[in-house]
């Protein structure tokens, strides 16, 4: 009701920039409210990671990029935040605007780039949460944090690639229950690039070496995809994350693709290049889930995200094999009790 009211007529960015702000002030109330045992009741805890997730509906990284409002979040039902993405380098992100609704398709184009604080800062802001390995559990959502590629790091580069992520790894993992590479935003040049296994593989193997020097426990790795690629790419980065150990996958990031759309064609071109994300996700990304499921056999943690606007949509995807599951596009469309439903739904 407030978005279609309210929040629709105002430019994107500044609209989810009020709504983050309403949430993280409403949040001590949020904790601390009794409406909120009803979701911790009806959520099935879920082990995985070798953690335990209050529920399996997480938030994708996105919403909250500098680390500044998860256990808000957190308290509006979701089992798990992940924040980011987070880069070594401190960047404003591309030429605003450059967030865009398609609200006929539900959908939401994109093209952020990556602005963030830095990791410096961002680790400086979770510090007073605590090292990972020391936090009691239950306090607060399960913490994820997903790091990517500076913009002026070229992407050809492997070494100054590394360094890049070497330079989060350090600063983050402490802070984080899992850590995330992110190769798959359509919004750095060069990003996806290193999507391609035999620069995938480099680059986790370094960041797996990193992360293990800088705590006493293993924080576990995943890695997250995008929607674009092939079936046969898909299955190189499952067989990839067996081979090395990976702990889990996340797929999929936005897609490039404008096939399908309800929106009319000339509001699609005018809201220009992005990575795509919302309803129309939803077919490609399950796909995409029973390929990584069929490949990497029962074990393995499986992210499911892209699409999921229902309690019906979770469900499919947990179906498809997914372990856990997370949104970002459906929370936005749906509002703050958004969680609480599809949770319910379950």
């Amino acid at each position: 009701m407030l978005f279609r009211h309210g929040l629709r007529r105002v430019d994107p960015e500044r609209a989810h920039h009020l709504a983050f702000g309403a949430i993280r002030a409403a949040g001590p109330a949020l904790r601390g409210a009794d409406r909120l045992a009803a979701v911790r009741r009806t959520s099935a805890p879920v082990k995985a990671l070798g953690l335990e997730f209050p529920n399996a509906l997480g938030l994708a990284a996105g919403f909250d990029k500098l680390g500044i409002g998860y256990d808000a979040l957190g308290a509006l039902g979701f089992g798990h935040v992940e924040i980011g993405t987070v880069t070594a380098l401190a960047q404003p992100g591309n030429p605003k605007p450059r967030l865009f609704r398609l609200a006929d398709d539900r959908a939401v184009v994109n093209r952020m780039g990556f602005n963030n604080d830095g990791a410096a800062a961002v680790a400086r802001r979770l510090a007073g949460r605590g090292a990972a390995h020391e936090r009691k559990p239950g306090r607060g959502p399960v913490l994820g944090i997903n790091i990517g590629k500076s913009k002026v790091v070229p992407d050809n580069d492997e070494q100054a690639v590394l360094a890049d992520y070497e330079t989060s790894t350090r600063l983050l993992a402490p802070y984080a229950d899992y850590l995330v590479v992110n190769v798959s935003s359509p919004n750095t040049p060069g990003l996806r690039n290193l999507q391609a296994v035999e620069r995938l593989a480099p680059l986790l193997a370094h960041v797996r070496e990193v992360a293990d020097e800088t705590r006493p426990d293993r924080v576990p790795l995943l890695v997250k995809i995008a929607p674009d690629l092939a079936d046969d790419d898909v299955l190189g980065v499952a067989d990839l994350a067996r081979a090395q150990g990976l702990d889990g996958i996340i797929a999929t990031n936005t897609t490039i693709s404008r096939e399908g759309l309800r929106t009319p064609a000339a509001e699609v071109e005018a809201a220009g290049a992005g990575g795509l994300s919302g309803a129309p996700l939803r077919e490609r990304a399950t796909a995409v889930m029973r390929l990584l499921r069929d490949r990497v056999g029962p074990d393995l943690t499986l992210i499911g995200v892209g699409g999921i606007s229902t309690a019906d949509d979770a469900r499919e995807r947990l179906d498809a094999g997914a372990t856990l599951l997370q949104a970002y596009t459906g929370f936005i469309y749906g509002g703050p009790l958004w969680p609480r439903r599809v949770l319910g739904g379950l």
